[in-house]
């Protein structure tokens, strides 16, 4: 294969996947913002209002930052310290917390514009493809019945078998 053509498919490549691209750009500059900015520490606070509550809501704010970012380690960079300082504010095992952020982001997965937007990329060009809003419509509900089941589990794990968690050192 010579260099022109060479160069010919990886443009192709380039522009069938420039809207993936831009979408993972877009995601990863919102997780670092929202990081160095101070936001989670504040709003970490302010989820400390919720109470004995916030353990259900736990891995449901896992859920949205991997459905903002498109990543498990980009949410966890994105609401790991607000986890940390609310389990903190609350008495409850920061462990505890963070790894629901991890569980309850990988049900967000499955609605992560990133996710979506690659698979309707990778699967375009075929009349029976599906659009990026059919795949969503599809999954949405899914996602967020399991996000609120790993919430009552979190909860069960917090309050009715809180030696599941081991102690910080």
């Amino acid at each position: 294969m010579g260099v022109r053509r060479a160069l010919t498919i990886y443009w192709q490549t380039l522009m069938r996947v420039r809207i993936s691209l831009l979408t993972i750009s877009v995601m990863m500059a919102l997780g670092f913002t929202t990081r160095y900015s101070g936001t989670d520490t504040t709003m970490g606070l302010a989820m400390a209002e919720t109470g004995r509550l916030f353990p259900f809501f736990s891995p449901l704010i896992g859920w949205l930052g991997v459905a903002l970012t498109g990543s498990d380690t980009s949410s966890n960079v994105l609401f790991g310290n607000l986890q940390k300082v609310t389990a903190e504010q609350l008495g409850l095992s920061p462990i505890l917390t963070c790894a629901a952020n991890s569980s309850g982001g990988v049900m967000g997965k499955m609605i992560d514009a990133q996710s979506i937007v690659v698979a309707s990329v990778a699967t375009g060009g075929h009349p029976e493809s599906p659009t990026a809003g059919a795949i969503l419509r599809a999954v949405f509900w899914h996602s967020i019945a399991l996000a609120i089941l790993v919430g009552f589990l979190v909860m069960l794990q917090a309050y009715v078998f809180p030696g599941m968690i081991p102690a910080m050192r």
